[in-house]
């Protein structure tokens, strides 16, 4: 085990699917519902938080390490993680991205999953452009880090607070109870009073629009979007 990162939630292991999220439940809410899917067909999934979130105006970072857990068994996570980075303060950094990069061999994960680059919040723009040059260095072999390298064949891009070219939807209308169950898990954020447009407990309210939104590009009731920056190969026989 590596110093770079601890685990709070299940164990490190080979992962189909890792969420990067720049403080605790900002994976619930942008990908949450897609994770629960892939959880329920046993893939293995897991988020890493970049931040403990400390320098939220609501909640504790032990409060909400421990939202993190009970929301992890809700998504049914394989690993949960936290990289200790400074919220507030997420950017693209040599020894950021060397932590980065050694969770990233750790865990070996198929698909990296992280915030847009449009994003409006410092911290998820910074973790979008820290994950790119992590994802260089994991890969190398001569990089001076612990474990083996590993290249991550997709990366997607989640929606955050603000609006993205969706290229790929996954329709989660049969998790919807589990993906709010999840996002309420973090109490401390959204069951007091209202600090932002994400930090509200109106934030179910407000994503399921969104969902609603998404969902009828793809003619269901909801759906979680998602942006490629890499064309995906696809069997035309299968469409």
């Amino acid at each position: 085990m590596s110093d770079a990162f601890r685990t709070v939630y299940g164990t490190v292991q080979p992962l189909d699917w890792l969420c990067l999220a720049p403080h605790p439940d900002d994976a619930e809410i942008g990908a949450g519902g897609t994770l629960i899917r892939l959880a329920r067909e046993g893939r293995a999934v897991g988020i890493l938080e970049m931040s403990r979130g400390e320098r939220g105006t609501l909640g504790t970072p032990e409060e909400r390490e421990a939202e993190c857990v009970a929301a992890a068994g809700i998504l049914g996570l394989s690993w949960r993680g936290q990289l200790g980075l400074p919220d507030g303060g997420l950017a693209d950094t040599p020894q950021g991205a060397a932590a980065l990069a050694t969770v990233l061999r750790a865990v070996r994960p198929r698909v990296l999953v992280v915030p847009h680059h449009r994003d409006r919040h410092p911290d998820h723009f910074g973790t979008y452009h820290l994950a790119r040059r992590a994802l260089h260095l994991a890969a190398l072999r001569k990089e001076d880090l612990a474990g083996e390298p590993h290249r991550v064949p997709r990366v997607l891009l989640y929606q955050g607070n603000a609006d993205i070219h969706a290229t790929l939807l996954v329709d989660i209308g049969a998790v919807m109870a589990d993906w709010e169950a999840a996002i309420r898990a973090h109490t401390s954020q959204f069951s007091g009073t209202y600090v932002s447009e994400t930090v509200t407990p109106e934030i179910v309210e407000r994503r399921r629009a969104r969902l609603m939104y998404w969902g009828t590009f793809a003619r269901v009731r909801y759906a979680e979007a998602f942006e490629m920056e890499d064309p995906l190969l696809v069997d035309p026989l299968a469409l």
